[in-house]
């Protein structure tokens, strides 16, 4: 099987590059993205049959898709998302560095706690 999916229009071979789905209820055409994994009731289109892509009278086509943004994450995206992780990581790190290991131990910026949430202290006190 191959790894790159394809157009599903009838003899069209070309790569797909949008998914279209249908929400009958609303009378809409959503074309969209490739989904992430191929859908029994969507579709997957080439760039040549999405742009060409029209809908029966009455019905209303939406397009999610931008032009000038990339298919992929781009080298920024990814970079924040790896620095977002770092940073949800850094206050456990300073906490098992703190209390060595047993129980919970508070962390010093933290003043107050309520539930999951927690009041800090400015790091400029």
């Amino acid at each position: 099987m191959s790894p790159v999916r394809r157009c599903s229009r009838t003899a069209c071979g070309r790569p797909a590059v949008a998914t279209l789905t249908y929400v009958y209820a609303d009378s809409t055409a959503v074309l969209g993205p490739l989904a992430t994994y191929a859908e029994p009731h969507c579709y997957d289109l080439c760039a040549e049959h999405s742009e060409r892509l029209t809908a029966p009278r009455g019905w209303e086509v939406v397009r999610l898709l931008d032009g000038s943004a990339p298919a992929r994450p781009s080298g920024d995206d990814l970079e924040a998302l790896a620095n977002a992780v770092r940073e949800a990581a850094r206050p456990q790190q300073r906490a098992a560095e703190a209390g060595g290991g047993g129980g919970r131990t508070a962390d010093p910026m933290e003043v107050a706690r309520r539930g999951h949430l927690r009041v800090l202290r400015s790091p400029d006190n």
